[in-house]
């Protein structure tokens, strides 16, 4: 309930700066929010399904993107050689900004949904790997050696040791990342395709209907919350031992 009416709160403050800069600036690109909740509701059955196919996406490319590069992560972090070998390709490489490749991707994938979650979940591949590293790098060697110490495996001071030191630093680049997932996103949708929020919105940009546009707006906002929403409620889950403190 204290989580509910926190973001009541923001809202309410959120929609009473909306509407001052509006009356403010008394511009057509920017309606009140009085001009554009009307529009939520007209036309919810649009926004609905292209609201599914944007969270698929984004999803399924921060899924993909996690599962690949946590592994690869914990294991260069924990390996000095691998470290060592990995290093030079992981700073040339990280710091690309990946909209970029959208082009090639559309050529190679086309129109529908993989170039669009390839072009995510590479980002977050990078994203997850670069913190997973640098977590699994930073757990102490003492705890290692205390576990080892009891005769425990290298495969149990993964999963007891590093993986669980790891997690939380995980969720942290996760709930960053899911930004610029939703960024990239928007501009995948809007450059590529005919369904989801991002070409709602640019298709509203077009016709000059501006509240229609800040209702995709809204919704595309709304869509970074749910996965801020999700990832925290899987770091509860995952992370209890945390809670206990």
């Amino acid at each position: 309930m204290r989580r509910l009416l926190a973001y009541l709160a923001a809202l309410a403050v959120i929609l009473l700066g909306w509407h001052l800069t509006a009356l403010a600036l008394d511009s057509p690109a920017l309606p009140t929010p009085l001009a554009t909740l009307p529009m939520l509701y007209r036309f919810a059955p649009q926004l609905a399904p292209d609201f599914l196919v944007s969270i698929y996406r984004v999803v399924l490319a921060m899924l993909l993107g996690t599962v690949i590069a946590m592994p690869l992560g914990l294991a260069v972090g924990r390996s000095p050689r691998l470290d060592a070998l990995l290093a030079p390709l992981l700073y040339i490489l990280y710091p690309i900004p990946k909209i970029v490749l959208l082009p090639v991707l559309l050529v190679l994938l086309g129109l529908a949904d993989a170039p669009k979650i390839v072009l995510i979940a590479l980002t977050i591949f990078f994203q997850v790997l670069v913190t997973v590293r640098d977590a699994a790098k930073a757990v102490p060697p003492a705890a290692v050696l205390s576990v080892r110490s009891l005769g425990a495996s290298r495969l149990d001071v993964f999963t007891n040791v590093v993986i669980p030191a790891s997690l939380p630093e995980l969720f942290t680049a996760l709930r960053i990342s899911s930004g610029t997932a939703v960024a990239i996103l928007f501009f995948a949708e809007a450059i590529a395709g005919n369904t989801g929020l991002g070409y709602f919105i640019v298709d509203s940009w077009a016709m000059i209907n501006y509240p229609r546009m800040f209702a995709g707006i809204i919704v595309m906002a709304l869509l970074g919350v749910v996965l801020y929403e999700l990832f925290d409620l899987a770091e509860r889950h995952l992370t209890r031992w945390r809670q206990k403190r």
